[in-house]
């Protein structure tokens, strides 16, 4: 790909500071939108809660890239953090959205981040991008994020919906939790172990992010997640492993419910998720194995 000019919204995260960093790297401009006054050559600001985008900013992209969100996991879900859960995505992406198609010059892709949240408690039946949306908050919360890209689509911008599942990091998301636990030999099954856990490495979610951006014709769900989704049990076994800790220590699903609240729903069920349209476009995974996805989150920083 040549040099492109690129935004990214969400690029202090996880998934979006490693994203610049590599766009970076390979020579692209990359804008990263900020929620204060813009201070940077390279920051443009914007409000989603008030649906506000420095548009001039945009203006020659060739891509956008919307990783914005509150996180999921990072509170107790009481009424009120679902309700900023859920604003922050769907008022953040209908805001970039509509700014992409008022644009001149539109890019040539918005790249919009989901979850595999979309498919809910799928058991251990296999489901790809052609299975409906499930039940439950994250189902309809997914539903309604990806529905707010509308306005880039009827103005005619590829948009992609990455549906990502559960990033291997040591430095943020839901793995950054276990990898202190599992350390301290406190690691354990959650649960009776029998869920599937659709995970991706950080590597790959970056390269797989950036073969959305670069692919002419993709666009749609496309699941972000390694090809062999693995239950709990046999997470909770790899990290042992790779850790040499013991991993005796199961959490009981009771327990679960009593810390987590309603979110334990998703830690205890069940998400066997595959990445049909990633293989299909020729993607091909540096880290498809859960062994080798974590030992790859240990010697990243």
């Amino acid at each position: 790909m040549e040099s492109s000019r690129i935004a990214v919204a969400g690029a202090s995260g996880l998934i979006g500071s490693a994203l610049v960093r590599s766009l970076r790297a390979d020579g692209h401009e990359v804008v990263r939108l900020v929620r204060r006054a813009a201070r940077e050559r390279d920051e443009v600001r914007w409000n989603p809660e008030e649906g506000y985008v420095d548009a001039a900013g945009l203006a020659g992209c060739d891509a956008v890239v919307n990783l914005a969100g509150a996180g999921v996991g990072d509170r107790r879900w009481t009424e009120e953090y679902k309700r900023t859960v859920r604003d922050s995505r769907v008022r953040g992406t209908s805001t970039l959205a509509e700014a992409v198609a008022a644009l001149e010059r539109r890019p040539r892709v918005f790249v919009n981040g989901s979850a595999i949240g979309f498919y809910g408690d799928t058991g251990d039946r296999a489901v790809d991008e052609s299975a409906p949306p499930g039940e439950g908050f994250l189902p309809a919360l997914c539903v309604e994020w990806e529905g707010a890209a509308a306005p880039a689509q009827e103005a005619g911008v590829r948009t992609v919906f990455a549906r990502t599942g559960l990033v291997v990091a040591r430095s943020g998301g839901a793995w950054a939790r276990l990898f202190p636990l599992f350390k301290a030999g406190l690691g354990g099954r959650m649960g009776d172990g029998r869920q599937y856990w659709s995970y991706i490495s950080l590597h790959d979610e970056v390269a797989a992010l950036r073969h959305l951006i670069d692919t002419d014709g993709l666009s749609g769900p496309v699941n972000l997640t390694a090809p062999h989704p693995r239950t709990n049990r046999e997470i909770t076994a790899a990290m042992g492993r790779v850790l040499h800790r013991p991993t005796l220590l199961p959490v009981p699903a009771a327990v679960l419910r009593t810390v987590l609240g309603e979110m334990a729903g998703d830690v205890l069920g069940s998400a066997r998720v595959l990445p049909a349209r990633l293989l299909a476009s020729g993607f091909a995974f540096a880290f498809p194995d859960i062994e080798d996805s974590i030992r790859a989150a240990e010697t990243q920083p």
